[in-house]
């Protein structure tokens, strides 16, 4: 509240006081009397109030600032999310172009003996690329179906392998510490 709000109503209100009291009280002094202890108590009142509103800025600054720190917390968090995705993106790319770079020039060459041998290279500089990221193949050939890692989608009755043996290797699955980038596609027996 304003400086000249309270006061107007403080005044009000112990005119309304003093008069109520003089109206009861058939002496003046006494009517003044307690129209000054009135007033008296009305400036406590008042003081108090102005205490309880100074007490109630300072929480209420003290939260704006904590909420605008807040914010700008996640605002730098989402930002640094969005930086380490891009990094990332970006560190992903620069491992594989060297493999794009190499399929162009196994391109260039007619002789089909440069063309394998390029394409063996090519291939083992890929393994190295995804070594490099942290990439595994999941084992699949010979073990047994774990259907965590494998995606079963042919299975055949064949008493030459074990219960739920992976006979074939149909698309190798892939793994990055304990994510699953993509199951290995297999036949199981049995």
């Amino acid at each position: 509240m304003s400086e000249e709000i309270k006061e107007t109503v403080l005044e009000d209100a112990a005119e309304e006081t003093a008069t109520d009291k003089k109206k009861e009280c058939s002496s003046g002094k006494k009517a003044d009397k307690d129209s000054k202890k009135i007033k008296k108590e009305l400036e406590e009142t008042a003081k108090a109030l102005s205490e309880k509103e100074a007490a109630y800025e300072e929480l209420n600054d003290k939260y704006m600032r904590v909420l605008a720190e807040y914010d700008n917390f996640r605002r730098r968090t989402q930002k640094e999310r969005e930086g380490i995705y891009s990094d990332a993106y970006s560190d992903a790319i620069s491992n594989i172009l060297p493999i794009y770079d190499n399929m162009e020039r196994a391109v260039q060459f007619a002789d089909g003996d440069k063309v394998s041998e390029g394409v063996v290279l090519i291939m083992k500089g890929f393994a190295d690329s995804l070594e490099k990221m942290g990439i595994t193949e999941i084992p699949a050939l010979g073990e047994q179906f774990d259907p965590e890692v494998h995606n079963a989608v042919m299975h055949v009755e064949d008493e030459s392998y074990g219960e739920n043996e992976v006979i074939e290797v149909l698309q190798k699955g892939y793994r990055r510490g304990d994510k699953i980038i993509r199951f290995a596609m297999v036949k199981v027996a049995n």
